[in-house]
């Protein structure tokens, strides 16, 4: 079970912003980028047993999640690598700041600077959906600081069409409404029954009623910020930056794509590896979209052996 007893500390912190110019270009590729504070959580045993030989592994969620849906398989992770595991939360997502921007950039920068204030010069990095783009265009950015790259159910050279029915998720979200004061279950209960009308899929309701939460006054919110991944998705979220033609990431790299998801396809490797060269692809079989999720144990074996191999 990934949910054994581990001694590890997730510590939650939130960090002030830095000045621009991590790495050379990427201030000019955005020039008004305003960074965001990233709240994440870091995965550590308290014993001498954590492999300090090899850089963290940095994990980021995919659209409407959070860190903490990955909570069990970063504790696994740690636990069968010894590696220190960070998962953090994207601008607009989890106990992250808010922000109006919502671009791969934006996000690529945040995650370089939280690195910077964390002292950490090479790490891994482990990103599924847009999470996984994001970890892509901070290789392509930064190639220096990354040691590996793991990219999950996510495509720089193409776009599920099913990615556009994101916009009713939204909407439907955006639609609920729930009266102030009520239990957390019965109002999980209620945004349910609104869901249900729109989004048929029980698993994806329930992902999605994790980011319902209660203000200090008793009155129900979402914690993502709906408004500016709406505004953002189409131009930005659901497409990979066209401007990043051209750069490379010369790093170890793997693709994991689920078999029943039409995120990659089998025959896009040539294409991907214009942008990461020495890119491998697998397929989990049976999986979708929501691979580590809905095959944990094939997942968390392909992730570790990439990770002890390279």
């Amino acid at each position: 079970m990934l949910l054994n007893k581990l001694n590890l500390k997730p510590i939650f912190r939130h960090y002030p912003l830095l000045s621009n110019g991590i790495c050379r270009n990427f201030a000019s590729d955005a020039p008004n980028s305003e960074t965001v504070d990233l709240a994440y959580a870091s995965y550590e045993s308290t014993s001498d047993t954590d492999n300090t030989s090899q850089p963290p592994l940095v994990i980021l969620h995919g659209l409407l999640g959070s860190k903490n849906n990955w909570n069990s398989m970063s504790k696994a992770i740690h636990r069968t690598t010894g590696r220190k595991v960070i998962s953090i939360d994207a601008r607009n997502h989890g106990d992250s700041r808010h922000s109006t921007q919502h671009t791969y950039l934006h996000m690529a920068h945040d995650v370089m600077k939280l690195l910077k204030k964390l002292e950490l010069s090479k790490v891994s990095l482990l990103g599924h959906s847009m999470g996984g783009r994001t970890a892509m265009v901070l290789s392509l950015l930064c190639s220096d600081l990354v040691s590996s790259l793991i990219v999950v159910d996510i495509s720089p050279v193409k776009t599920s069409p099913q990615v556009f029915s994101m916009i009713n998720l939204f909407d439907a979200m955006t639609a609920v409404s729930i009266r102030a004061g009520i239990a957390m279950s019965k109002a999980r209960k209620l945004a349910d029954d609104q869901l249900k009308s729109v989004i048929p899929d029980l698993n994806l309701r329930n992902f999605l009623i994790t980011n319902l939460v209660q203000t200090n006054t008793g009155t129900y919110t979402w914690r993502v910020n709906i408004p500016a991944l709406k505004e953002n998705f189409q131009g930005h979220i659901a497409c990979f930056p066209s401007n990043l033609k051209g750069l490379q990431y010369c790093g170890p790299t793997l693709f994991i794509g689920g078999s029943l998801s039409d995120y990659i396809g089998k025959n896009d490797l040539p294409e991907i590896q214009e942008y990461f060269p020495l890119a491998d692809l697998t397929f989990v079989e049976g999986a979708g979209h929501w691979v580590h999720s809905q095959k944990p144990e094939k997942f968390l074996e392909i992730v570790c052996k990439f990770l002890t191999e390279k």
